[in-house]
């Protein structure tokens, strides 16, 4: 797990974008399990997203009208994954996340922190090569937050998970294996008591 830090505006989320596909590099190159996103056309990128990329952001964008279970099965059924399977994958993600007893509960009737583990499950069910997550304890008390920085330090080492996570919260750096500092277009090592207030 690798941590981001940096000041507002320094470009954390706009790395993430790149990282992730959304966003293209007007230079330099990305790679994503092995493969030059530059060279791949719409589809293709949008398959390299949806089966190696999973993204958890600072608002968990879960779709009120359906259910837990529902909304971490989406991915899958974008994908032309059939009902059965999509449903079982998504049930043992919400189990992975602490959500088992919750599955057919809608985002409205979730607590935040059980909305954003939601989200990670929905991230996790494609079985991506990497997670990158965008300030995913901004929006959560400190209880919520602990519990989330405690899940994704469990994710990385238990899945073998590669995650690049962007926070100002030094609690959630401090768990992961490195953190870089972004300042003026520039990534460098850094010792996290430095840099996050």
């Amino acid at each position: 797990m690798v941590a981001i830090v940096g000041a507002s505006g320094a470009g954390k989320s706009t790395l993430l974008h790149l990282l992730g596909a959304l966003d293209a590099p007007s230079r330099g190159s990305i790679s994503i399990d092995g493969r030059p996103i530059a060279a791949l056309d719409d589809d293709a990128l949008a398959e390299l997203r949806n089966r190696k990329v999973g993204f958890v952001f600072q608002f968990h964008h879960l779709l009120r009208e359906f259910s837990a279970l529902e909304n971490v099965m989406m991915p899958l059924r974008i994908a032309g994954a059939d009902e059965g399977d999509a449903r079982r994958r998504a049930g043992e993600q919400l189990e992975r996340v602490g959500l088992g007893g919750r599955v057919h509960h809608r985002p409205s009737e979730l607590s935040g922190g059980e909305q954003q583990r939601t989200a990670v499950a929905r991230a996790l069910v494609v079985e991506p090569a990497v997670l990158l997550a965008d300030e995913p304890s901004g929006n959560l008390d400190h209880t919520n937050s602990e519990r989330l920085h405690d899940l994704f330090a469990q994710l990385a080492r238990d899945l073998e998970l590669g995650m690049v996570v962007v926070t100002h919260n030094r609690s959630l750096a401090g768990r992961a294996d490195r953190t870089l500092v972004l300042e003026d277009g520039k990534l460098t090592d850094t010792d996290v008591r430095e840099v996050v207030p």
